[in-house]
């Protein structure tokens, strides 16, 4: 099973799902409940992981997080071994009690906390335990509705500042009644499986947590760093080297040092396993097999021609991923 890529720094925020192993509940009673929220309000302190928004359920329970330290993993690590101790304690039943990892969707930024708050207290509806949020009382809904009920560790405040009403309380209660119609264009704005929010934040994300290459057991990565495009890699290259845009389209026709320049942009591409050997030549004007042939000529130079290696690693530090 291919791991998940979990992206980790200060001040993230992050949508959080954890299943029961074999879709199993995860707690049998009320008290297991109680067990579950007092676990999840000692994580929230041991590892400064602030809680907006939680929604218990039978068989799996979802979090909105901000993280004040990189130690996502750490802490959800520390709360799913520790109430699974106690819940084995207290049935006298051992082994998994969650299903493998969590689950987790990187946040943008607060723009997307509102929709996802409404999300994630609307479960018990959409499940049919309830016919009204407000009798479900395994949620942060009622401290967000009504502003009672709410454990010390909640964070409400950065979600309802988004109200500027004279009663917040009232303004979330009545968006969240509305907000069904909402939900599917919410989860239009995934991006890879990994991240909430628009092209643009993958971009940065790119830029920040990729440049030291990709783990091939983490697809997630892959897709992220070829998500840009061959061709807007090729138009940086295109700006480094001084290139004219129409002479890339020469293909076969190029000579000397344009030429090497070239097939040594088409190497580093294809070093890099985001992009097949056609989508690498459409933007210069090369089919797949002179893509392979120049990547077989560029392989046997880079080895012991000084002024190419030198030229890698001045694309390499223009292409920052």
């Amino acid at each position: 099973m291919a791991r998940p890529w979990r992206i980790e720094f200060e001040g993230a925020l992050y949508h959080l799902l954890a299943r029961g192993n074999e879709r199993r509940d995860i707690v049998s009673d009320d008290l297991d409940r109680r067990r579950l929220l007092e676990t999840l309000g000692e994580a929230a302190e041991r590892f400064a992981v602030e809680i907006l928004a939680y929604v218990i359920m039978p068989n799996h329970y979802h979090l909105l997080v901000r993280t004040r330290q990189a130690n996502l993993s750490r802490a959800m690590h520390w709360l799913g071994t520790t109430y699974t101790q106690r819940y084995n304690r207290r049935h006298s039943r051992s082994g998994h009690l969650f299903q493998g990892r969590f689950k987790s969707l990187l946040v943008e930024n607060d723009d997307y906390l509102l929709r996802l708050s409404f999300y994630i207290h609307r479960n018990p509806l959409r499940a049919g335990l309830v016919s009204r949020l407000a009798d479900y009382p395994w949620s942060s809904y009622r401290a967000y509705a009504y502003g009672r009920g709410a454990p010390a560790w909640l964070e409400t405040g950065l979600i309802l500042a988004r109200f500027s009403g004279v009663d917040p309380h009232r303004s979330y209660r009545e968006m969240a009644r509305v907000y069904a119609k909402e939900e599917v264009r919410l989860w239009e704005d995934v991006r890879h499986g990994m991240a909430l929010g628009t092209r643009e934040f993958v971009e940065r994300l790119r830029s920040a947590h990729l440049s030291g290459g990709i783990e091939p057991e983490k697809p997630q990565q892959r897709a992220v760093a070829g998500s840009l495009g061959v061709e807007a890699y090729v138009g940086r290259a295109r700006a480094f080297f001084g290139w004219d845009e129409g002479g890339l389209k020469r293909g076969r026709r190029l000579r000397g040092r344009a030429k090497e320049e070239r097939d040594l942009v088409v190497y580093w591409l294809w070093n890099t396993g985001w992009f097949k050997n056609e989508e690498i030549g459409v933007p210069l004007g090369l089919g797949g097999s002179a893509v392979s042939h120049a990547v077989r000529s560029m392989r046997r130079r880079i080895g012991s021609e000084t002024h190419l290696q030198q030229k890698l690693e001045a694309l390499n530090s223009q292409f920052t991923i």
